[in-house]
Protein backbone atom coordinates (compact mmCIF):
# COMPACT_ATOMS: atom_id res chain seq x y z
CA UNK A 1 0.00 0.00 0.00
CA UNK A 2 1.75 3.06 -1.31
CA UNK A 3 0.64 6.63 -1.80
CA UNK A 4 1.92 6.57 -5.40
CA UNK A 5 -0.74 4.10 -6.53
CA UNK A 6 -3.53 4.89 -4.11
CA UNK A 7 -3.23 8.68 -4.10
CA UNK A 8 -2.00 9.32 -7.69
CA UNK A 9 -4.33 12.32 -8.09
CA UNK A 10 -4.03 13.80 -4.53
CA UNK A 11 -0.89 15.86 -4.79
CA UNK A 12 -2.48 18.97 -3.31
CA UNK A 13 -4.07 16.98 -0.49
CA UNK A 14 -0.72 15.42 0.41
CA UNK A 15 0.87 18.85 0.42
CA UNK A 16 -1.79 20.05 2.88
CA UNK A 17 -1.41 16.90 5.01
CA UNK A 18 2.36 17.30 5.34
CA UNK A 19 1.86 20.94 6.25
CA UNK A 20 -0.46 19.91 9.09
CA UNK A 21 2.14 17.36 10.26
CA UNK A 22 4.79 20.06 10.57
CA UNK A 23 2.30 22.26 12.40
CA UNK A 24 1.65 19.39 14.84
CA UNK A 25 5.39 19.05 15.54
CA UNK A 26 5.58 22.78 16.29
CA UNK A 27 2.65 22.46 18.70
CA UNK A 28 4.31 19.44 20.34
CA UNK A 29 7.52 21.41 20.84
CA UNK A 30 5.59 24.34 22.29
CA UNK A 31 3.81 21.98 24.70
CA UNK A 32 7.15 20.59 25.90
CA UNK A 33 8.52 24.12 26.43
CA UNK A 34 5.52 25.18 28.48
CA UNK A 35 5.65 21.89 30.38
CA UNK A 36 9.29 22.59 31.29
CA UNK A 37 8.33 26.08 32.50
CA UNK A 38 5.61 24.56 34.70
CA UNK A 39 8.01 21.93 36.10
CA UNK A 40 10.67 24.54 36.89
CA UNK A 41 8.14 26.87 38.51
CA UNK A 42 6.73 23.99 40.55
CA UNK A 43 10.22 22.94 41.68
CA UNK A 44 11.16 26.54 42.54
CA UNK A 45 7.99 27.04 44.57
CA UNK A 46 8.52 23.74 46.38
CA UNK A 47 12.09 24.71 47.28
CA UNK A 48 10.95 28.14 48.43
CA UNK A 49 8.26 26.51 50.55
CA UNK A 50 10.82 24.17 52.10
CA UNK A 51 13.15 27.10 52.79
CA UNK A 52 10.37 29.12 54.46
CA UNK A 53 9.41 26.24 56.75
CA UNK A 54 12.92 24.94 57.42
CA UNK A 55 13.55 25.18 61.19
CA UNK A 56 16.33 27.45 62.31
CA UNK A 57 19.57 25.70 63.24
CA UNK A 58 19.67 27.18 66.75
CA UNK A 59 16.12 26.24 67.71
CA UNK A 60 15.84 24.26 70.95
CA UNK A 61 12.85 22.35 69.58
CA UNK A 62 15.08 20.45 67.14
CA UNK A 63 15.31 17.55 69.59
CA UNK A 64 11.62 16.60 69.37
CA UNK A 65 10.87 13.55 67.24
CA UNK A 66 7.88 15.32 65.67
CA UNK A 67 10.09 18.18 64.51
CA UNK A 68 12.75 15.77 63.30
CA UNK A 69 10.11 13.89 61.32
CA UNK A 70 8.86 17.16 59.85
CA UNK A 71 12.42 18.15 58.88
CA UNK A 72 12.94 14.78 57.19
CA UNK A 73 9.64 15.18 55.36
CA UNK A 74 10.45 18.63 53.96
CA UNK A 75 13.92 17.37 53.02
CA UNK A 76 12.27 14.67 50.93
CA UNK A 77 9.99 17.32 49.40
CA UNK A 78 13.12 19.28 48.46
CA UNK A 79 14.51 16.18 46.78
CA UNK A 80 11.24 15.69 44.89
CA UNK A 81 11.52 19.28 43.66
CA UNK A 82 14.99 18.46 42.36
CA UNK A 83 13.53 15.54 40.40
CA UNK A 84 11.03 17.86 38.75
CA UNK A 85 13.91 20.11 37.74
CA UNK A 86 15.63 17.07 36.27
CA UNK A 87 12.49 16.27 34.25
CA UNK A 88 12.49 19.79 32.84
CA UNK A 89 16.21 19.66 32.00
CA UNK A 90 15.90 16.31 30.24
CA UNK A 91 12.84 17.43 28.27
CA UNK A 92 14.68 20.55 27.11
CA UNK A 93 17.95 18.81 26.29
CA UNK A 94 16.47 15.73 24.60
CA UNK A 95 12.89 16.16 23.43
CA UNK A 96 12.87 19.78 22.30
CA UNK A 97 16.19 19.56 20.49
CA UNK A 98 15.11 16.42 18.63
CA UNK A 99 11.76 17.99 17.75
CA UNK A 100 13.38 21.13 16.43
CA UNK A 101 15.82 19.10 14.33
CA UNK A 102 12.96 16.95 13.03
CA UNK A 103 10.85 19.97 12.02
CA UNK A 104 13.80 21.57 10.24
CA UNK A 105 14.57 18.38 8.33
CA UNK A 106 10.91 17.72 7.39
CA UNK A 107 10.50 21.26 6.13
CA UNK A 108 13.51 20.98 3.85
CA UNK A 109 12.51 17.58 2.46
CA UNK A 110 8.88 18.64 2.00
CA UNK A 111 9.95 21.73 0.12
CA UNK A 112 12.17 19.67 -2.20
CA UNK A 113 9.46 17.08 -2.89
CA UNK A 114 6.78 19.70 -3.50
CA UNK A 115 9.02 21.56 -5.93
CA UNK A 116 9.69 18.33 -7.82
CA UNK A 117 5.96 17.53 -7.92
CA UNK A 118 5.08 21.01 -9.03
CA UNK A 119 7.62 20.75 -11.85
CA UNK A 120 6.07 17.49 -12.97
CA UNK A 121 2.62 19.01 -12.76
CA UNK A 122 3.75 22.03 -14.79
CA UNK A 123 5.38 19.81 -17.45
CA UNK A 124 2.17 17.81 -17.81
CA UNK A 125 0.13 20.98 -18.13
CA UNK A 126 2.48 22.33 -20.77
CA UNK A 127 2.22 19.08 -22.73
CA UNK A 128 -1.58 19.13 -22.49
CA UNK A 129 -1.65 22.74 -23.64
CA UNK A 130 0.58 21.87 -26.61
CA UNK A 131 -1.73 18.97 -27.49
CA UNK A 132 -4.74 21.23 -27.27
CA UNK A 133 -3.04 23.75 -29.54
CA UNK A 134 -2.22 21.17 -32.24
CA UNK A 135 -5.76 19.82 -31.97
CA UNK A 136 -7.21 23.26 -32.52
CA UNK A 137 -4.93 23.75 -35.55
CA UNK A 138 -6.06 20.44 -36.95
CA UNK A 139 -9.71 21.32 -36.39
CA UNK A 140 -9.22 24.66 -38.10
CA UNK A 141 -7.41 23.17 -41.12
CA UNK A 142 -10.03 20.45 -41.40
CA UNK A 143 -12.86 23.00 -41.50
CA UNK A 144 -11.00 25.03 -44.07
CA UNK A 145 -10.45 21.90 -46.19
CA UNK A 146 -14.17 21.12 -46.02
CA UNK A 147 -15.01 24.66 -47.11
CA UNK A 148 -12.53 24.46 -49.99
CA UNK A 149 -14.06 21.16 -51.09
CA UNK A 150 -17.58 22.60 -51.08
CA UNK A 151 -16.36 25.64 -52.98
CA UNK A 152 -14.82 23.40 -55.65
CA UNK A 153 -18.03 21.43 -55.95
CA UNK A 154 -20.02 24.60 -56.42
CA UNK A 155 -17.56 25.96 -58.98
CA UNK A 156 -17.52 22.71 -60.91
CA UNK A 157 -21.31 22.60 -60.97
CA UNK A 158 -21.66 26.21 -62.04
CA UNK A 159 -21.72 26.39 -65.86
CA UNK A 160 -21.03 30.08 -65.84
CA UNK A 161 -17.66 29.68 -64.09
CA UNK A 162 -14.56 29.70 -66.26
CA UNK A 163 -12.21 26.81 -66.48
CA UNK A 164 -9.53 28.86 -64.75
CA UNK A 165 -11.77 29.58 -61.78
CA UNK A 166 -12.67 25.94 -61.50
CA UNK A 167 -8.99 24.99 -61.66
CA UNK A 168 -8.20 27.57 -59.03
CA UNK A 169 -10.91 26.23 -56.72
CA UNK A 170 -9.56 22.73 -57.24
CA UNK A 171 -6.02 23.71 -56.38
CA UNK A 172 -7.24 25.51 -53.26
CA UNK A 173 -9.14 22.40 -52.20
CA UNK A 174 -6.10 20.19 -52.67
CA UNK A 175 -3.93 22.65 -50.73
CA UNK A 176 -6.35 22.86 -47.81
CA UNK A 177 -6.68 19.11 -47.68
CA UNK A 178 -2.91 18.80 -47.59
CA UNK A 179 -2.68 21.30 -44.73
CA UNK A 180 -5.44 19.48 -42.89
CA UNK A 181 -3.65 16.20 -43.37
CA UNK A 182 -0.43 17.69 -42.02
CA UNK A 183 -2.22 19.11 -38.99
CA UNK A 184 -3.85 15.74 -38.49
CA UNK A 185 -0.50 13.99 -38.53
CA UNK A 186 0.99 16.60 -36.19
CA UNK A 187 -1.99 16.27 -33.85
CA UNK A 188 -1.66 12.49 -33.86
CA UNK A 189 2.04 12.69 -33.10
CA UNK A 190 1.52 15.21 -30.34
CA UNK A 191 -1.30 13.12 -28.91
CA UNK A 192 0.94 10.07 -28.82
CA UNK A 193 3.67 12.10 -27.15
CA UNK A 194 1.25 13.52 -24.59
CA UNK A 195 -0.12 10.10 -23.75
CA UNK A 196 3.37 8.79 -23.21
CA UNK A 197 4.26 11.80 -21.04
CA UNK A 198 1.05 11.42 -19.07
CA UNK A 199 1.69 7.72 -18.60
CA UNK A 200 5.18 8.47 -17.27
CA UNK A 201 3.78 11.25 -15.12
CA UNK A 202 1.10 9.21 -13.37
CA UNK A 203 2.89 5.84 -13.28
CA UNK A 204 6.51 6.74 -12.66
CA UNK A 205 7.40 10.36 -11.82
CA UNK A 206 4.57 11.31 -9.47
CA UNK A 207 4.41 7.91 -7.68
CA UNK A 208 8.12 8.25 -6.97
CA UNK A 209 7.55 11.69 -5.44
CA UNK A 210 4.53 10.42 -3.52
CA UNK A 211 6.58 7.53 -2.13
CA UNK A 212 9.28 9.94 -1.01
CA UNK A 213 6.63 12.11 0.70
CA UNK A 214 5.17 8.97 2.30
CA UNK A 215 8.60 7.90 3.58
CA UNK A 216 9.16 11.40 4.98
CA UNK A 217 5.78 11.44 6.70
CA UNK A 218 6.23 7.96 8.15
CA UNK A 219 9.64 8.97 9.47
CA UNK A 220 8.06 12.01 11.09
CA UNK A 221 5.37 9.91 12.77
CA UNK A 222 7.97 7.37 13.94
CA UNK A 223 10.09 10.16 15.41
CA UNK A 224 7.06 11.59 17.20
CA UNK A 225 6.43 8.15 18.64
CA UNK A 226 10.03 7.96 19.87
CA UNK A 227 9.79 11.40 21.44
CA UNK A 228 6.54 10.51 23.18
CA UNK A 229 8.24 7.38 24.49
CA UNK A 230 11.24 9.42 25.61
CA UNK A 231 8.89 11.74 27.58
CA UNK A 232 7.47 8.71 29.34
CA UNK A 233 10.97 7.33 29.92
CA UNK A 234 12.12 10.62 31.47
CA UNK A 235 9.17 10.47 33.85
CA UNK A 236 9.83 6.80 34.56
CA UNK A 237 13.50 7.36 35.40
CA UNK A 238 12.70 9.76 38.25
CA UNK A 239 9.84 7.70 39.66
CA UNK A 240 12.13 5.35 41.68
CA UNK A 241 13.77 8.38 43.31
CA UNK A 242 10.40 9.99 43.99
CA UNK A 243 9.18 6.68 45.44
CA UNK A 244 12.30 6.58 47.61
CA UNK A 245 11.46 10.08 48.83
CA UNK A 246 7.94 8.94 49.64
CA UNK A 247 9.36 5.97 51.55
CA UNK A 248 11.54 8.44 53.44
CA UNK A 249 8.43 10.45 54.33
CA UNK A 250 6.79 7.29 55.64
CA UNK A 251 9.86 6.47 57.74
CA UNK A 252 9.93 10.05 59.03
CA UNK A 253 6.31 9.69 60.10
CA UNK A 254 7.02 6.34 61.76
CA UNK A 255 9.96 7.83 63.65
CA UNK A 256 7.68 10.21 65.55
CA UNK A 257 7.11 8.92 69.07
CA UNK A 258 4.92 10.57 71.67
CA UNK A 259 6.66 8.59 74.41
CA UNK A 260 10.10 9.87 73.39
CA UNK A 261 8.81 13.45 73.14
CA UNK A 262 7.20 13.16 76.56
CA UNK A 263 10.48 11.98 78.05
CA UNK A 264 12.32 14.81 76.28
CA UNK A 265 9.91 17.30 77.83
CA UNK A 266 10.73 15.83 81.24
CA UNK A 267 14.47 15.98 80.58
CA UNK A 268 14.26 19.56 79.32
CA UNK A 269 12.04 21.15 81.93
CA UNK A 270 12.51 18.98 85.04
CA UNK A 271 13.90 21.16 87.85
CA UNK A 272 14.97 18.39 90.21
CA UNK A 273 13.36 20.05 93.24
CA UNK A 274 11.07 18.23 95.63
CA UNK A 275 7.42 19.32 95.99
CA UNK A 276 6.84 21.68 98.94
CA UNK A 277 5.50 20.29 102.18
CA UNK A 278 2.11 21.14 103.65
CA UNK A 279 1.68 24.62 105.11
CA UNK A 280 0.69 24.46 108.78
CA UNK A 281 -2.09 26.47 110.29
CA UNK A 282 -0.91 29.16 112.68
CA UNK A 283 -3.23 29.43 115.65
CA UNK A 284 -2.83 33.01 116.81
CA UNK A 285 -4.91 32.37 119.90
CA UNK A 286 -2.41 29.77 121.09
CA UNK A 287 1.11 31.20 120.49
CA UNK A 288 2.74 28.22 122.16
CA UNK A 289 1.30 25.77 119.58
CA UNK A 290 2.26 28.05 116.70
CA UNK A 291 5.83 28.29 117.95
CA UNK A 292 6.07 24.51 118.30
CA UNK A 293 4.72 23.94 114.80
CA UNK A 294 7.03 26.52 113.33
CA UNK A 295 9.97 24.97 115.13
CA UNK A 296 8.88 21.48 113.98
CA UNK A 297 8.40 22.51 110.37
CA UNK A 298 11.78 24.25 110.25
CA UNK A 299 14.57 21.94 111.52
CA UNK A 300 17.17 23.93 113.41
CA UNK A 301 20.16 23.41 115.61
CA UNK A 302 20.57 25.29 118.83
CA UNK A 303 24.22 25.54 118.07
CA UNK A 304 23.78 27.45 114.81
CA UNK A 305 20.85 29.82 114.09
CA UNK A 306 22.35 30.98 110.84
CA UNK A 307 22.32 27.40 109.51
CA UNK A 308 18.57 27.07 110.20
CA UNK A 309 17.90 30.31 108.40
CA UNK A 310 19.89 29.06 105.43
CA UNK A 311 17.93 25.76 105.38
CA UNK A 312 14.64 27.65 105.53
CA UNK A 313 15.68 29.88 102.65
CA UNK A 314 16.61 26.76 100.63
CA UNK A 315 13.13 25.31 101.12
CA UNK A 316 11.53 28.61 100.13
CA UNK A 317 13.66 28.60 96.99
CA UNK A 318 12.37 25.10 96.23
CA UNK A 319 8.79 26.30 96.52
CA UNK A 320 9.42 29.31 94.32
CA UNK A 321 11.20 27.25 91.68
CA UNK A 322 8.45 24.63 91.55
CA UNK A 323 5.79 27.30 90.87
CA UNK A 324 7.67 29.85 88.79
CA UNK A 325 9.68 27.55 86.52
CA UNK A 326 12.63 28.35 84.41
CA UNK A 327 11.11 31.49 82.81
CA UNK A 328 10.92 33.35 86.14
CA UNK A 329 14.49 32.37 87.00
CA UNK A 330 15.63 33.70 83.64
CA UNK A 331 13.83 37.02 84.22
CA UNK A 332 15.35 37.22 87.68
CA UNK A 333 18.80 36.63 86.21
CA UNK A 334 18.28 39.39 83.63
CA UNK A 335 17.20 41.78 86.39
CA UNK A 336 20.25 40.95 88.47
CA UNK A 337 22.49 41.49 85.45
CA UNK A 338 21.71 45.21 85.64
CA UNK A 339 23.21 45.58 89.10
CA UNK A 340 26.02 43.01 89.07
CA UNK A 341 29.20 42.43 87.07
CA UNK A 342 31.69 39.73 87.98
CA UNK A 343 29.32 37.69 90.16
CA UNK A 344 26.81 37.52 87.32
CA UNK A 345 29.44 36.18 84.99
CA UNK A 346 30.21 33.41 87.49
CA UNK A 347 26.51 32.54 87.79
CA UNK A 348 26.19 32.29 84.03
CA UNK A 349 29.35 30.31 83.67
CA UNK A 350 28.48 27.52 86.11
CA UNK A 351 24.74 27.62 85.23
CA UNK A 352 23.81 27.95 88.88
CA UNK A 353 20.84 30.14 87.89
CA UNK A 354 19.20 27.01 86.37
CA UNK A 355 17.34 24.23 88.20
CA UNK A 356 19.51 21.26 89.25
CA UNK A 357 18.59 18.95 86.38
CA UNK A 358 19.04 21.67 83.77
CA UNK A 359 22.32 22.74 85.35
CA UNK A 360 23.56 19.15 85.22
CA UNK A 361 22.55 18.89 81.57
CA UNK A 362 24.25 22.15 80.59
CA UNK A 363 27.43 21.26 82.46
CA UNK A 364 27.52 17.85 80.78
CA UNK A 365 27.14 19.48 77.37
CA UNK A 366 29.91 21.96 78.17
CA UNK A 367 32.25 19.21 79.36
CA UNK A 368 31.58 17.12 76.23
CA UNK A 369 32.22 20.17 74.05
CA UNK A 370 35.55 20.82 75.76
CA UNK A 371 36.54 17.15 75.41
CA UNK A 372 35.77 17.21 71.70
CA UNK A 373 37.86 20.38 71.33
CA UNK A 374 40.71 18.68 73.19
CA UNK A 375 40.47 15.65 70.89
CA UNK A 376 40.51 17.92 67.85
CA UNK A 377 43.51 19.91 69.05
CA UNK A 378 45.32 16.69 70.01
CA UNK A 379 44.79 15.29 66.51
CA UNK A 380 46.11 18.52 65.02
CA UNK A 381 49.13 18.33 67.32
CA UNK A 382 49.87 14.77 66.21
CA UNK A 383 49.67 15.87 62.58
CA UNK A 384 52.01 18.81 63.20
CA UNK A 385 54.51 16.55 65.00
CA UNK A 386 54.57 14.21 62.01
CA UNK A 387 54.98 17.20 59.70
CA UNK A 388 57.86 18.50 61.84
CA UNK A 389 59.61 15.13 61.60
CA UNK A 390 59.23 15.17 57.82
CA UNK A 391 60.61 18.72 57.61
CA UNK A 392 63.58 17.76 59.79
CA UNK A 393 64.37 14.83 57.53
CA UNK A 394 63.98 16.90 54.35
CA UNK A 395 64.32 20.67 54.80
CA UNK A 396 63.40 21.24 51.17
CA UNK A 397 59.79 20.45 52.03
CA UNK A 398 59.50 23.15 54.70
CA UNK A 399 60.96 24.92 57.72
CA UNK A 400 60.62 22.97 61.01
CA UNK A 401 60.69 26.24 63.02
CA UNK A 402 57.36 27.36 61.59
CA UNK A 403 55.82 24.13 62.81
CA UNK A 404 57.43 24.67 66.23
CA UNK A 405 55.57 27.98 66.62
CA UNK A 406 52.33 26.29 65.70
CA UNK A 407 53.07 23.50 68.16
CA UNK A 408 53.69 26.05 70.90
CA UNK A 409 50.36 27.77 70.19
CA UNK A 410 48.62 24.41 70.04
CA UNK A 411 50.15 23.40 73.38
CA UNK A 412 48.96 26.60 75.04
CA UNK A 413 45.48 26.08 73.67
CA UNK A 414 45.47 22.49 74.94
CA UNK A 415 46.61 23.67 78.36
CA UNK A 416 43.78 26.19 78.55
CA UNK A 417 41.22 23.62 77.44
CA UNK A 418 42.43 21.04 79.98
CA UNK A 419 42.36 23.57 82.82
CA UNK A 420 38.86 24.58 81.75
CA UNK A 421 37.84 20.90 81.66
CA UNK A 422 39.12 20.36 85.20
CA UNK A 423 37.26 23.48 86.30
CA UNK A 424 33.91 22.41 84.90
CA UNK A 425 34.34 18.85 86.16
CA UNK A 426 34.90 20.28 89.64
CA UNK A 427 31.81 22.50 89.27
CA UNK A 428 29.83 19.46 88.16
CA UNK A 429 30.93 17.42 91.19
CA UNK A 430 30.14 20.26 93.62
CA UNK A 431 26.77 20.81 91.97
CA UNK A 432 25.92 17.12 92.36
CA UNK A 433 26.81 17.29 96.06
CA UNK A 434 24.65 20.38 96.58
CA UNK A 435 21.69 18.85 94.77
CA UNK A 436 21.94 15.66 96.81
CA UNK A 437 22.06 17.68 100.00
CA UNK A 438 18.92 19.67 99.09
CA UNK A 439 17.07 16.50 98.17
CA UNK A 440 18.09 14.78 101.41
CA UNK A 441 17.05 17.78 103.49
CA UNK A 442 13.66 17.94 101.82
CA UNK A 443 12.99 14.26 102.40
CA UNK A 444 14.05 14.53 106.04
CA UNK A 445 11.80 17.55 106.53
CA UNK A 446 8.80 15.68 105.12
CA UNK A 447 9.55 12.74 107.42
CA UNK A 448 9.73 15.11 110.36
CA UNK A 449 6.41 16.72 109.49
CA UNK A 450 4.69 13.35 109.21
CA UNK A 451 6.03 12.22 112.58
CA UNK A 452 5.00 15.32 114.48
CA UNK A 453 1.51 13.98 114.96
CA UNK A 454 2.88 11.37 117.33
CA UNK A 455 3.46 13.21 120.57
CA UNK A 456 5.39 10.36 122.18
CA UNK A 457 8.11 10.56 119.49
CA UNK A 458 8.58 14.33 119.44
CA UNK A 459 12.02 14.21 121.04
CA UNK A 460 13.27 11.72 118.48
CA UNK A 461 11.92 13.94 115.73
CA UNK A 462 13.78 16.97 117.07
CA UNK A 463 17.01 15.02 117.28
CA UNK A 464 16.53 13.74 113.72
CA UNK A 465 15.79 17.24 112.44
CA UNK A 466 18.83 18.61 114.28
CA UNK A 467 21.03 15.97 112.68
CA UNK A 468 19.66 16.81 109.26
CA UNK A 469 20.30 20.48 109.96
CA UNK A 470 23.87 19.70 110.83
CA UNK A 471 24.22 17.83 107.57
CA UNK A 472 22.71 20.78 105.76
CA UNK A 473 25.20 23.10 107.48
CA UNK A 474 28.09 21.03 106.22
CA UNK A 475 26.78 21.16 102.67
CA UNK A 476 26.06 24.89 102.98
CA UNK A 477 29.74 25.35 103.77
CA UNK A 478 30.46 23.66 100.46
CA UNK A 479 28.05 26.05 98.74
CA UNK A 480 29.84 29.04 100.21
CA UNK A 481 33.23 27.92 99.00
CA UNK A 482 33.60 25.43 96.14
CA UNK A 483 37.30 25.06 96.80
CA UNK A 484 36.63 23.28 100.10
CA UNK A 485 35.92 20.12 98.15
CA UNK A 486 39.45 20.08 96.84
CA UNK A 487 40.92 20.81 100.27
CA UNK A 488 39.81 17.47 101.71
CA UNK A 489 42.87 15.57 102.82
CA UNK A 490 43.84 12.83 100.46
CA UNK A 491 46.60 10.31 100.66
CA UNK A 492 49.29 10.54 97.96
CA UNK A 493 48.93 7.81 95.35
CA UNK A 494 52.63 7.74 94.48
CA UNK A 495 55.65 9.85 93.57
CA UNK A 496 56.88 11.31 90.29
CA UNK A 497 59.81 13.35 89.05
CA UNK A 498 59.77 16.14 86.43
CA UNK A 499 61.75 15.26 83.32
CA UNK A 500 61.08 18.62 81.57
CA UNK A 501 60.64 22.15 82.94
CA UNK A 502 57.07 23.47 82.81
CA UNK A 503 55.63 26.97 83.28
CA UNK A 504 52.03 27.16 84.54
CA UNK A 505 49.94 28.83 81.81
CA UNK A 506 46.93 29.62 84.04
CA UNK A 507 45.40 29.16 87.46
CA UNK A 508 44.99 25.54 88.50
CA UNK A 509 48.35 24.33 87.17
CA UNK A 510 51.75 24.69 88.81
CA UNK A 511 55.22 25.27 87.43
CA UNK A 512 58.04 22.79 87.90
CA UNK A 513 61.75 22.43 87.24
CA UNK A 514 63.63 19.53 85.71
CA UNK A 515 64.31 16.86 88.36
CA UNK A 516 61.78 18.22 90.90
CA UNK A 517 59.95 15.48 92.88
CA UNK A 518 56.16 15.62 93.52
CA UNK A 519 53.53 13.53 95.25
CA UNK A 520 50.82 12.17 92.96
CA UNK A 521 47.37 13.17 94.23
CA UNK A 522 45.34 12.17 91.16
CA UNK A 523 46.42 10.19 88.12
CA UNK A 524 45.69 11.17 84.52
CA UNK A 525 41.95 10.69 83.77
CA UNK A 526 42.47 10.59 80.02
CA UNK A 527 42.81 14.35 79.44
CA UNK A 528 46.64 14.44 79.58
CA UNK A 529 46.94 16.13 83.04
CA UNK A 530 47.95 14.84 86.46
CA UNK A 531 47.32 16.50 89.84
CA UNK A 532 50.46 16.62 92.02
CA UNK A 533 51.62 18.18 95.32
CA UNK A 534 54.98 19.72 96.13
CA UNK A 535 56.95 18.11 98.91
CA UNK A 536 58.05 21.36 100.59
CA UNK A 537 54.96 23.61 100.78
CA UNK A 538 52.03 21.24 99.94
CA UNK A 539 51.13 23.34 96.88
CA UNK A 540 48.87 21.37 94.54
CA UNK A 541 48.07 21.77 90.85
CA UNK A 542 47.94 20.09 87.48
CA UNK A 543 50.94 19.33 85.29
CA UNK A 544 51.19 17.60 81.87
CA UNK A 545 51.48 13.83 82.25
CA UNK A 546 54.15 13.64 79.54
CA UNK A 547 56.39 16.05 81.47
CA UNK A 548 56.82 13.74 84.50
CA UNK A 549 58.00 10.21 85.13
CA UNK A 550 56.24 8.03 87.71
CA UNK A 551 58.63 6.48 90.22
CA UNK A 552 56.34 4.41 92.40
CA UNK A 553 52.63 3.95 93.11
CA UNK A 554 51.14 3.47 96.58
Amino acid sequence: MTWGTELWDQFDSLAFHTSKGIEFCDRFAQFIKERCVVENEYAAKLKKLVKNFQPKKKEDDAEWTSLKGFCCMITEVHDIAGQHEMIADNLINITIKDLQALVQQIKQERKKHLIAGQKQQASLQNQLQLLDKTKKQYEKSFREAEKAQEAHKKADADKHMSRADVEKAYNNMVQKQQVSEDCKNEYAAELQKTNEFQRQHFHHHMPLIFEQIQEMEERRVLKVQELLMSCATIEKEVMPIINTCIVGMVKAAESVSFAVDSQLVIDKYKSGFEPPEDIFFEDLSNPQTSVERINASTPQSSASNSASQHGSSNRMDIVRSSFSGSMRSKRKTRLLNIFSSSKTDEIKEDYSHLPPNQQKKKLSQRINSIKSSIAKETAERDGMLKMQDVYKQNTALGDPHTVSKQLEENGQKLDRLRVELQKFERISRNSALRNNSISGTSLTTITCSNSRSKKNESNNVRESCQSSTLDQDSFDDIDDDDDNYDDIDQKPQGNCVAIYPFTAPSEGSISMEDGEVFQIMEFDQGDGWMRVRRLNNSEEGFVPTTYVQIRDKS
